[in-house]
């Protein structure tokens, strides 16, 4: 069984995905660490993370890198702009969908999971929220880290990201027709993942009724 979780940043999809991944006792994989672990490498290996070959020569971490708290860092957040490179993309492409592909499925949160890397997945969700509550949750992960930065900032960041995101060339930040949407924007943690599970059970029943 396969699950892919969608969503922009801090809409509560990657905590969605962990307790799905515990509920069905399934593998998971937050996808936005492979880009952050390439602009981890990047920054590294003091390369430039604005050329597409040195952000492509960085692709071949070891997974072992995937859990290293650095990577959850605002400065290796601010290089993970390497997404943007198609060859990038590319060569995280096959990295991702193996994972997928396991002998008893996967759950993979992303971008574009359910439109991209497992466009036949068993249950897709489209993780959302306000731009401005996205911010709040950001900058209190952000301060817990005891960065300084301003609510304002990391709200113009999110809302940048988003535009990029969305209007991308390859692979844009977008709900799969078939995914179920989820607005987290006014649910408490508990709330949003007994949701999340009622979603993915209907989808799962519906598939089960056509085939």
């Amino acid at each position: 069984m396969i699950i892919a979780v969608d969503g922009p940043a801090a809409s509560g999809k990657g905590t969605i995905a962990r307790a799905l991944a515990r509920h069905y006792g399934l593998p998971h994989l937050d996808t936005g660490l492979l880009y952050r672990a390439v602009a981890a490498t990047v920054l590294r290996d003091e390369l430039d993370p604005a050329q597409e070959a040195d952000a492509v020569a960085a692709t071949s971490f070891d997974d072992l890198l995937l859990a290293d708290e650095w990577l959850r860092t605002d400065e290796v957040g601010k290089a993970a702009s390497v997404s943007a490179h198609p060859l990038v993309r590319s060569a995280l492409l096959q990295r991702q969908k193996r994972f997928a592909m396991q002998p008893n499925g996967a759950i993979l949160d992303g971008r574009d999971i359910g439109t991209v890397i497992a466009p036949d997945a068993d249950a897709k969700l489209f993780v959302k929220a306000t731009p401005m509550i996205r911010a709040r949750r950001r900058h209190a992960e952000l301060q817990k880290c005891g960065s300084t930065v301003s609510l304002d900032r990391v709200l113009s960041d999110i809302r940048a990201r988003d535009d990029r995101d969305s209007t991308r060339e390859q692979a844009p930040l977008v709900a799969a027709p078939d995914a179920a949407v989820l607005d987290t924007s006014f649910l408490s943690v508990e709330s949003a993942i007994q949701k999340a599970i009622a979603l993915v059970e209907a989808q799962l029943a519906r598939k089960r009724t056509t085939t």
